[in-house]
């Protein structure tokens, strides 16, 4: 499943189910639905609580990278929710400056 989030404001980020949900519950939104709105009036708190979550996630990954030196590195470089949820807080800061709405469809 895809989740495509969709404004006139800029181009669509398109993002893999569970991280879209994910996202989606970050801003307060059924992520089981299969398609909404962040309204114009909705846009500044989801902003917000999405600029917190990526904030919480940096701040983890601080304390995580002052392990000593000799700790177990993962086999698997992963890709942290920040990373991921730039492009989404990009498109919602956009979409609150043109005064548009965000659509969400999965798909």
């Amino acid at each position: 499943m895809l989740i495509t989030f969709k404004s006139e404001a800029d181009s669509d980020v398109i993002m893999f189910g569970t991280v879209g949900q994910h996202m989606l519950n970050v801003m307060g939104k059924d992520a089981l639905d299969v398609r909404g709105i962040v309204t114009v009036t909705q846009l500044p708190a989801a902003i917000a609580s999405l600029q917190s979550a990526i904030e919480a996630d940096r701040a983890s990954a601080r304390r995580r990278s002052g392990k000593e030196e000799g700790d177990a590195v993962p086999a698997e470089p992963s890709v942290s929710f920040a990373t991921r949820a730039v492009p989404l807080l990009t498109l919602l800061q956009r979409a609150e400056r043109d005064k548009v709405a965000v659509i969400w469809e999965s798909t």
